[in-house]
């Protein structure tokens, strides 16, 4: 088994060389409440406030003993369920109200990154550019006809997508999830996948489903806490916002691609799958005049096929740590959003990954979300004041940071490095625009220090065989 895994790891690498959850992973990405003309409408499952800067549409038993935060107070230790503080964090909850745009950068700004160009002239919604909200983009359209091109030279796995994403949704392919490399069925990860900051102790901050309007008040605790964040943010939501994701990016925090639509990528087509990065590489570069080199798959639902596309379009895989002895490090925020789980279960599972943290010999990524007032609410004024005070004392910092690795190296447009694990010789680049012409960039590939991805991913492998 163990040689098969191996061979198997070496044949990915080499040839491209030459959550039903509300049982089936409940939807942690919300559909718009105003979409797009032509587009169906569905209510989110959290309503949403705040205007939109672009001009796109907007979607908007007894409690168990846990500390809450320092400036709330402490709940009786019997009694009546308490009703406020953590106790009052349940789906439903009012939200509160948003915090508006303080900081603005005018084009022509100087982004914190060595190498980057400087902001380009503010983004326009144009409906007649883009797909539509939270659908699945049509795959004719030439933008990803040409990028289909960059697949050119690269072995992609003849693998068949999967029903809906699910274990349970696709028996087959969940019976044969170590060969796919199908992380959401036994978390089966390959050397080019970061799972894990290297340091033991160290926190990899990281913020999903954005921006929204509640990511300005996550910002402005980050802000005051000097902490720095990696937000993988949906095409979707940036059209509506591109203003939260200017400030994140010339505040000095981390941008990487988390699809256009949130959907389960196993369950599309190689086609379907390269628009959903297309998109979303796409309009990031337009709106920070810079493109991501990582990118993590919704309910980290990656395999094999779809690893092997999102690296032929230069896009290293980031997923949360998951260890066969200390699970995931997931807080469940998204579950409390949902009405599965009230707040005071989801600080429990996240007490449980401070415990967890300890008994890994490295640091870890922990998921979060900013699209719901009440996930922000849960970090702000739990899950990370927390963790700033835990003992054994953690060190909360940013993905890349957490890797070691130059923030010029996170954009293609500044990186400075020349292999991931291997350069796009094909088209000697990227066609970020999807205009049929490929991008002049400084390298023609990217890595995320290969050794040290290497070594984290065997070792969870060697966990598993």
């Amino acid at each position: 088994m163990k040689l098969q895994a191996i061979a198997l790891l070496f044949a990915l690498v080499g040839a491209t060389q030459a959550h039903n959850q509300r049982r089936h992973h409940l939807k942690r990405q919300a559909p718009s409440s105003s979409a797009q003309p032509g587009a169906a409408t569905s209510k989110p499952a959290v309503a949403s406030t705040g205007a939109a800067a672009s001009g796109a549409p907007t979607n908007n038993a007894n409690p168990p003993s846990i500390p809450p935060p320092a400036n709330t107070p402490p709940p009786p230790p019997s009694g009546p369920t308490p009703t406020t503080g953590i106790y009052a964090l349940t789906s439903g909850k009012p939200a509160d109200p948003t915090d508006p745009i303080t900081a603005t950068f005018a084009a022509g700004a100087t982004p914190p990154i060595a190498g980057a160009p400087v902001l380009p002239t503010p983004f326009v919604f144009q409906a007649a550019d883009w797909p539509l909200q939270d659908k699945i983009p049509d795959t004719n359209a030439p933008e990803v006809q040409n990028w289909m091109r960059e697949l050119d030279g690269f072995y992609i796995p003849e693998i068949p997508p999967t029903a809906d994403g699910s274990c349970a949704g696709d028996p087959a392919a969940a019976a044969d999830a170590a060969n796919r490399g199908w992380w959401t069925c036994g978390g089966y990860t390959r050397t080019t996948d970061v799972t894990a900051c290297p340091d033991k102790l160290t926190w990899g901050v990281s913020f999903d489903d954005g921006p929204s309007p509640y990511s300005k008040t996550l910002l402005k605790y980050l802000t005051a806490k000097q902490l720095k964040a990696t937000f993988f943010v949906v095409g979707s939501r940036v059209i509506e916002r591109p203003t939260v994701l200017v400030e994140q990016y010339m505040t000095g925090h981390e941008i990487s691609v988390h699809t256009w639509s949130h959907k389960h990528l196993t369950s599309l087509t190689n086609e379907e799958v390269v628009a959903e990065l297309g998109w979303t590489r796409k309009v990031i570069k337009e709106v920070l005049g810079v493109t991501p080199t990582t990118m993590r798959p919704p309910y980290g639902d990656i395999d094999d096929r779809v690893r092997a596309i999102s690296l032929a379009m230069g896009l290293t895989p980031i997923i949360w740590t998951r260890t066969p002895t200390a699970g995931q490090f997931d807080t469940n925020d998204w579950q409390v959003a949902g009405g599965l789980m009230t707040g005071i279960q989801s600080y429990e599972s996240f007490q449980a990954i401070l415990g967890n943290a300890t008994i890994i010999d490295t640091g870890f990524i922990v998921l979060e979300h900013d699209l719901y007032d009440i996930t922000v609410e849960m970090a702000t004024d739990y899950t990370l004041n927390t963790a700033l005070t835990y003992n054994p004392p953690l060190t909360l910092k940013a993905i890349g940071q957490c890797l070691k690795v130059p923030p010029s190296n996170l954009y293609y447009e500044s990186t400075q490095n020349l292999t991931f694990p291997y350069r796009n010789n094909t088209l000697g680049g990227y066609d970020i625009d999807g205009d049929g012409v490929t991008d002049t960039l400084k390298s023609a590939g990217h890595t995320l220090i290969p050794s040290l991805v290497t070594v984290l991913c065997a070792a969870v492998l060697a966990a598993f065989f």
